[in-house]
C-alpha cells in the first residue's frame, strides 16, 4: 500500500526515483512508493527538479505547492504536496495519488 499521510498542510507521500533512464514516465507500485524513471542525471538537483515538474502535469498541481520533503539525494523521497484551492483538494489528490500506485507497470 503507498505510504501517504496528511500534514497540517498537505500530503506526504512516498517515491522511488530512476534517474538515467532512456524515457520520463510514472510507472506505479514499487513497494510502498510511486515508482518515476526520469532522463534527468542524480547532479545538481537535475532529477529531483524533473521529478517535481512529472508530478506538477500529472497532478495538475503548480509546481510551487510540490516540495521535496525528504531524502534529495537517495532514490527514496517524500513529497509534500500543498492544495491550491478547492479545485485541487487533499481528497482529491489523494485520489489520483493512488490511481498513479495502482497504475500498471508497462
Amino acid at each position: 500500500m503507498l505510504f501517504i499521510t496528511e500534514k497540517k498542510n498537505g500530503l506526504v507521500f512516498k517515491i522511488f526515483v530512476q534517474p538515467k533512464s532512456s524515457i520520463n514516465s510514472i510507472l506505479g507500485a514499487y513497494k510502498d512508493a510511486i515508482k518515476i524513471k526520469l532522463t534527468a542525471p542524480p547532479v545538481n538537483n537535475a532529477a529531483n527538479k524533473l521529478c517535481i515538474k512529472i508530478l506538477s502535469k500529472q497532478l495538475k498541481v503548480p509546481k510551487s505547492n510540490i516540495t521535496l520533503y525528504s531524502g534529495e539525494t537517495s532514490r527514496t523521497k517524500h513529497i509534500l504536496i500543498i492544495p491550491q484551492n478547492k479545485k485541487n483538494s487533499i481528497q482529491d489528490i489523494k485520489k489520483q495519488l493512488l490511481n498513479l500506485y495502482s497504475k500498471k507497470n508497462t
